[in-house]
């Protein structure tokens, strides 16, 4: 089948500058060409990459842009701008993978493709907007939940697949016991990410409980790459001063290479997102069992489906009157039992396995095609 992938109007592909979302398509795409589709990929075009090229077989067409604004309105008035210039390119498909909040609303060329819209984001309002969607797909069943209760008489087109691994390797991951003792944070550095929380709750524990571990903080702050901007990062830094050097702020990593080395450095990962009306998944998370840490995240609904409290993972209360306080001691209680330690991070690698990109573009395929039919 023809297989078009539109992605947004903020992030190029290959991933340069980060997104999770431009991450996972350009995995899949390849994947959908070995299993003898042809796939075209539209993206945001910055210097440095052609308008046209391709790679490992997948067509790549570039359009121009924008860097993140802070404002939402701006946002989708930009997002506008993007789709509308994505029409004159789109070539005709079986399918066409929309991942911006306006061409689902504007496409109506029935040879470009049944709509299929990924909801990479928690959904606000506008699902009721793309009854000419034949799929709205979600990447959890917390998201999947929420799209068919926004627009009830869209929820025969609902369907949730999951992202997939998107910087695997074949090298079993080293044991807890010869990793050094260093807690880690990878995302993009935001108030709604809560990683405020996350070095409050080292601090209080920094000369007690964890007194010869490290955090390593790993993300953008500019606003431009969906970071929270000068002013957090500076709260960020008077907050990590007080622990005496055991806080590293490490600006973003975006070459997968060093980042697979900092997941696998690390015993502990944490993700203490507090975006209840954001995070549709946890991608971060998931990359970091598959390495072999071992996971602690916040009580979001999306990351239920691939971590169970003391098994796969560890959750704790966000929404308690004591975030930080709460983390913390979640932290203390998971640092002093090695065994139990040891014992969730291979779980937790055991469970990423099932999240390879051969099995979830299998997923997707068998769902293009059930599309097409209907």
């Amino acid at each position: 089948m023809k297989i078009t992938i539109v992605l947004g109007a903020f992030f190029p592909v290959p991933p340069t500058m980060g997104g999770g979302v431009e991450k996972v398509w350009f995995a899949l795409a390849p994947e959908f060409v070995k299993r003898g589709h042809e796939v075209a990929m539209i993206s945001r075009h910055i210097a440095g990459l052609p308008r046209e090229e391709n790679i490992d077989g997948v067509k790549h067409l570039r359009i121009d842009g924008f860097d993140t604004p802070r404002s939402l309105i701006w946002l989708k008035l930009l997002d506008l701008i993007y789709s509308l210039r994505t029409l004159s390119i789109l070539p005709p498909a079986d399918i066409i993978v929309i991942n911006t909040f306006w061409l689902p609303i504007l496409l109506r060329d029935s040879t470009l493709g049944k709509i299929y819209v990924h909801v990479g984001r928690y959904p606000k309002g506008q699902m009721r907007f793309y009854r000419r969607a034949a799929r709205l797909q979600a990447p959890s069943r917390a998201i999947a939940e929420q799209i068919a209760s926004e627009a009830p008489l869209l929820g025969n087109k609902v369907g949730a697949i999951p992202y997939p691994l998107t910087n695997p390797t074949r090298i079993p991951p080293p044991s807890i016991s010869r990793r050094q003792k260093i807690i880690l944070y990878v995302g993009r550095v935001h108030p709604e990410k809560g990683v405020h929380l996350l070095i409050n709750a080292f601090v209080e524990g920094a000369a007690t409980a964890f007194a010869d571990w490290k955090l390593m903080i790993v993300g953008p702050t500019e606003t431009r790459l969906g970071g929270g901007g000068k002013d957090y990062l500076a709260s960020l830094q008077r907050s990590a001063d007080k622990a005496e050097n055991k806080i590293v702020l490490a600006g973003p990593i975006f070459d997968s290479t060093k980042l697979i080395d900092a997941y696998r450095s690390a015993r502990l990962f944490i993700y203490p997102s507090l975006s209840e009306r954001g995070e549709s998944f946890g991608l971060a998370p998931l990359e970091a069992m598959a390495h072999g840490c071992t996971v602690l995240v916040s009580n979001l609904d999306c990351f239920h489906d691939f971590i169970r409290d003391g098994e796969t993972g560890f959750i704790f209360d966000h929404r308690t009157y004591d975030p930080a306080e709460s983390l913390r001691a979640k932290i203390e209680n998971i640092l002093s039992d090695q065994a139990l330690l040891e014992r969730v991070a291979v779980r937790g690698h055991e469970k990423a396995a099932e999240y390879s990109v051969e099995r979830v573009a299998k997923q997707f395929l068998a769902d293009f095609e059930s599309v097409i039919r209907k």
